[in-house]
């Protein structure tokens, strides 16, 4: 499956992190973004911003530590906006779930899993459009998704240098005219 590129003019990470495996990005000083400081996203632009495209970039490409990290600011920022906040929730738990997937840690990834499903149900069907443009598909179809991942055995190839392998099958695919 062709993993596309929201922002190719971006380049990812040196490494996708994994606790215990590599330095850590963002305390230790050999991390790949040490000192990089958090772009902040008014809500009402977060759907459509650089900052939650290129947290899409980073999960479609394994790198979920990373995409967790591109999303958290768009969560804070999301405090008058549940739906928005129960939304980018779902999507850093769904990204922590890849992580401890790909450490082998298979309950704690089903927790995240299941966890991030049941968010991605509770959005609300009237705002469904716009987190569906956002996803490309309908958060009910993610949460079917995260479901999936709670259950299935993942048997991940040995990874290129620098070349993480994607956990997930599925790809977020934003459909650029709506969001």
């Amino acid at each position: 499956m062709s993993r596309p590129r929201l922002l190719p003019e971006k380049r990812f990470p040196t490494y996708a992190y994994l606790p215990g495996r590599h330095p850590h990005p963002v305390r230790d000083p050999l991390g790949h973004s040490y000192q990089n400081e958090p772009v902040t996203v008014a809500v009402e632009e977060a759907l459509g911003s650089d900052v939650f495209r290129w947290g899409i970039d980073l999960f479609n490409h394994g790198y979920y530590w990373e995409s967790h990290e591109a999303w958290e600011p768009l969560w804070h920022a999301a405090k008058q906006s549940t739906q928005h906040r129960v939304f980018f929730k779902g999507l850093i738990l769904l990204a922590a779930s890849g992580v401890k997937i790909r450490e082998g840690k298979r309950v704690a990834a089903a927790r995240h899993a299941a966890r991030a499903a049941g968010l991605f149900r509770q959005i609300v069907r009237g705002q469904n459009g716009l987190f569906e443009a956002a996803l490309g598909m309908p958060p009910a179809a993610l949460a079917e998704y995260a479901d999936a991942a709670t259950t299935s055995p993942v048997v991940l190839p040995e990874p290129m240098p620098g070349q993480p392998v994607p956990v997930f099958e599925f790809i977020l695919a934003p459909k650029s005219e709506s969001v």
